[in-house]
């Protein structure tokens, strides 16, 4: 293993930037006046944004290369060509990480790429998630002002003779095409600018300068890099007004690539939407400062094919102004994400089944672009409620586990003083002030995620490290969350967790439907009810991890019980209601079992009433929603949970896929039952966390050892005819096909090397029970309730009872 390159002395190249390398700061904003409905006068973007800087540096090769590798960084994202050929397929490099104490490099073998003499090396560095708009409320300069680039180009000779060229004040610097580049916002791109300067023979305008920059922060690259993937041609164009509207048929976050024959000096415009309007015209359903979505290129008289390089967008159509449909010679969307294994498969004979899956695994993708964002066009942070309602749906699809590790370093290092987690990780000089709107850095429920987000993936997985290097940051979190709940009270009231603001079960459907959608009005309704649950909920978790440490977890458990006397004392009426009345708070208070098993019941039977009283639909929000059908499903109310998932009226999972919607959505009525159409992200994966749910209890396959080492399949909901599912675990490809017939049920699976496998065989009367004995024998472990259990080896097997 290499050693860490994090001093100067490690590096022989410098920090170099040039004087036109500061990027203007946005005047200041708050969330308070961005959910006010306030806006800022702005200048134009091109006033306000700055060309994307350009570093050079020729150099010479006069013998043969044995072996040559290029480790660079920035401030910044940056693209590195070597004679004018990219150095990797890698884009938006270094990735999104807190910059101050975490800034990746990367290292790549460029042997192929050097020539005998005269050679150039070209680097481009851009804005990014550095020192672009990045924030929620639009703010730009988040880490830094001043882009900057750092970079060594080791060759190693076949006579074994070593040469560093580093970044210092030889590279010359400046500007060409890319008039400005934001993350955020857009690009520009002025195409009567050549890109000459990556293979001709001359400096650019100015010498680089030295700057002061970290080292210390420096770390080399963690888990996958984002990558363009396979593109998708559009589906449809038309007309409208003066422009062309495009239709790639698919939600997703990249960008697009267009080739055409572009008029002199014309300026070509594009324009990003998920959604058109109830009319079917082109709708900008993302409002916001610096939430531009644009792109601009300046044409050249020459046919092209063009693609932002330094931006990226959410969006399913584009509107092309300054371009006329018979200059189109190809357009494409190119999907983009950080490069993670494919791992799930799925396939029902239910068309819509199958596309709400579609839906969940395209809004994974365009979530999981460097960090795990709550959405790829809007806010695009990393939310942690979000990634701690989705983590154990996300590893199915995909291979998710060093993206989220790295992901949960920079939780880690966002962690306050005093054990907080903030909402937002990384965390930027914007996010740091939302305290000024709700009075909190943290709330319960998305401060949970550095124990939930960290038990998941050791369940899925199977490595003890993700316990191991997050549980100091568990133990001050929970310290933080114990002492802001106990406050200034005493008694039992300590361990209720009503003493500050919490997000609650945020979005929840009855206070988010119609005219007046109000979000901080779901928080305030179920607050208490939802952080005190999430208090108890992980302490449970804690005890575990902390044995499974080879700890002591006994003043975790003690903890847990004693919430849940309280809860059951101060939330629970006599006749068995909640103090908050919702379908989330009861599911929450079954769910992680806050109250004794005979009042659970009484809960179970209330849920039941208001889902009925609620024309059989959810009414839950974000963190209610990826227990919901759990709760019913384990409570004797399968019946229930099958209707509720195969729902089509709004809200539902199906009233989306019903509605067109390609990813899941922020809003369960982001499209109302009339068609209109709201002002939200069309692209959330939160509530695809129903993915979870389908695998374990649809599918049946669930760990019961960490990383599969042992796993229980048992169908229990039948919500189609067929389906197969295969899952490459982290102990081997795993493969459960189902089907159902009038009379008879068909099992067959494939369960890996090594692996045990418990199989689940439901029977509905004695004779069914005595033809399971008599056809399984070889394999019964044991009878439960209306249920045989086969414990199989590594094979394929079938069953059909």
């Amino acid at each position: 293993m290499k050693p860490v390159k994090n001093t100067s002395q490690s590096w022989k190249g410098k920090w170099i930037s040039s004087n036109q390398a500061i990027v203007s700061e946005e005047p200041e904003f708050t969330l308070a006046e961005m959910f006010s409905g306030k806006t800022t006068k702005q200048k134009p973007v091109d006033e306000r944004l700055h060309p994307v800087v350009y570093f050079k540096k020729m150099f010479s090769i006069q013998k043969p290369v044995k072996k040559a590798s290029l480790e660079i960084t920035a401030q910044g994202i940056y693209l590195a060509y070597l004679n004018g050929r990219k150095t990797t397929a890698a884009i938006f490099t270094p990735d999104y990480t807190n910059y101050h104490d975490f800034l990746q490099y990367q290292t790549y073998d460029v042997t192929d790429k050097l020539v005998n003499g005269l050679n150039k090396l070209c680097i481009e560095v851009a804005d990014g998630w550095y020192a672009g708009r990045i924030s929620v409320p639009g703010g730009s300069a988040q880490f830094g002002k001043q882009l900057a680039l750092l970079a060594d180009l080791n060759i190693t000779y076949q006579d074994n003779t070593h040469e560093i060229i580093g970044s210092d004040r030889s590279f010359s610097t400046g500007s060409g095409k890319h008039r400005y580049a934001d993350i955020e916002i857009g690009e520009k791109q002025d195409l009567r600018i050549s890109d000459a300067w990556l293979n001709d023979d001359r400096n650019l305008d100015q010498a680089a300068i030295e700057i002061n920059a970290s080292y210390s922060c420096l770390a080399p690259q963690e888990g996958p890099l984002v990558i363009a993937h396979q593109s998708l041609r559009s589906q449809k164009i038309w007309s409208e007004e003066n422009s062309l509207i495009v239709d790639f048929g698919q939600v997703l976050a990249g960008r697009v690539r267009l080739t055409a024959k572009f008029e002199p000096n014309q300026q070509i415009i594009l324009q990003h939407s998920e959604v058109l309007d109830k009319s079917g015209h082109f709708f900008k359903n993302i409002i916001g400062r610096n939430k531009d979505q644009t792109d601009v290129f300046i044409g050249n008289g020459q046919v092209m094919t063009v693609e932002p390089d330094f931006t990226f967008h959410g969006f399913r159509y584009v509107k092309i102004i300054g371009l006329s449909l018979k200059s189109i010679i190809e357009i494409e969307a190119v999907p983009i994400y950080s490069n993670m294994s494919n791992t799930g498969w799925i396939t029902t004979d239910d068309a819509n089944i199958n596309q709400l899956l579609s839906n969940i695994n395209w809004s994974q993708r365009g979530n999981m672009l460097s960090i795990p964002t709550d959405c790829p066009q809007r806010e695009r942070v990393g939310w942690t409620g979000d990634m701690q309602v989705f983590v154990s749906a996300s590893t199915f699809f995909m291979n998710t586990e060093d993206f989220i590790r790295r992901w949960l370093k920079n939780v880690r290092i966002d962690q306050r003083d005093n054990g907080e987690i903030l909402d937002v990780s990384p965390s930027t000089k914007d996010s740091t002030k939302s305290v000024d709107f709700t009075g909190s850095y943290s709330s319960a429920g998305w401060g949970d995620a550095i124990v939930m987000v960290p038990w998941s993936l050791y369940q899925h997985y199977g490595h003890l490290q993700v316990l191991q290097e997050n549980y100091a940051a568990m133990k001050k979190w929970l310290s933080f969350a114990k002492k802001s709940a106990a406050g200034n009270k005493s008694g039992d009231r300590k361990y209720l967790w009503d003493t500050k603001f919490h997000y609650g079960d945020w979005m929840f459907p009855s206070l988010m439907l119609g005219d007046n959608p109000n979000p901080m009005a779901t928080s305030a309704a179920t607050k208490n009810t939802v952080a005190t649950a999430f208090l108890k909920h992980v302490n449970d978790l804690m005890a575990k991890i902390s044995e499974i440490l080879g700890e002591d977890g006994t003043k975790y458990h003690n903890y847990a019980r004693n919430v849940q006397r309280a809860f059951t004392k101060y939330y629970v009426s006599s006749n068995y209601h909640l103090q908050e009345d919702y379908q989330g708070c009861y599911v929450l208070a079954i769910a992680f079992d806050l109250v004794p098993k005979d009042i659970k019941a009484k809960l179970v039977k209330q849920l039941v009433e208001k889902i009925h009283e609620n024309n059989d639909l959810l009414d839950t929000g974000f963190l209610a929603t990826p227990y919901l059908l759990d709760v019913l499903t384990d409570n004797g109310q399968t019946k229930l949970a099958q209707k509720l998932f195969l729902q089509d009226e709004c809200p539902s999972w199906l009233y989306e896929v019903k509605s067109g919607a390609t990813t899941v959505w922020e809003s369960w009525a982001g499209i109302q039952p009339d068609g209109t159409v709201g002002e939200f992200s069309f692209n959330h994966y939160a509530m695809g966390c129903v993915l979870d749910w389908f695998v374990r209890k649809v599918i049946g396959l669930n760990p019961l050892a960490p990383g599969y080492k042992r796993i229980k399949i048992d169908p229990q909901i039948r919500v189609c005819r067929k389906l197969q599912a295969a899952y490459e675990s982290a102990s081997g490809l795993i493969t459960i096909k189902l089907e159902f017939q009038s009379d008879r049920r068909l099992m067959v699976i494939n369960v890996p090397k090594a692996v045990t496998a418990d199989v689940y065989l439901h029977y509905s009367n004695e004779q069914e029970k005595q033809k399971l004995l008599e056809k399984y024998s070889w394999g019964v472990l044991k009878e439960q309730e209306s249920c045989m259990i086969c414990s199989v080896g590594a094979g394929n097997y079938q069953f059909e009872y």
